[in-house]
């Protein structure tokens, strides 16, 4: 069973930078999975916003992150970081890793460069980032 923990999230000023870590356990060696981040804001629907196959290490971001965010995938410690750069009020929100176990790559996931929720099967508890102006 996979599991998934996200860490690093805080208070930060506008123009700041965080980095979220997503620890998994439980993955199988011959398994590759897209792995993403999502965020809800209050009253708003859950988004993707980054993924990354670890099959090839190919990203994709939503286009309100790109520039700004960067996923990467560690593969000796099994986990999916989010560099978070010039952080905006906008930004805040709980921040969630997921992952789905494909062969497909996440583009089937994650049109335009937007995960779907409802597609993967794994959640971590998500962390919650503020950026205050």
């Amino acid at each position: 069973q996979v599991q998934l923990a996200e860490s690093g999230g805080g208070s930060v000023q506008a123009g700041g930078s965080l980095r979220l870590s997503c620890a998994a356990s439980g993955y199988t060696s011959t398994t590759t999975y897209c792995m993403a981040w999502f965020r809800q804001a209050p009253g708003k629907e859950r988004e993707g916003i980054a993924g990354l196959y670890t099959g090839t290490g190919k990203t994709i971001y939503t286009e309100s992150v790109k520039g700004r965010f960067t996923v990467s995938h560690d593969n000796n410690n099994n986990t999916l970081d989010l560099q978070m750069d010039d952080l905006k009020p906008e930004d805040t929100a709980t921040y969630f890793c997921a992952a789905l176990p494909t062969r497909l790559g996440c583009n089937s996931y994650c049109r335009g460069g937007t995960c779907e929720p409802g597609r993967f099967e794994h959640w971590g508890q998500g962390t919650q980032v503020t950026v205050s102006t």
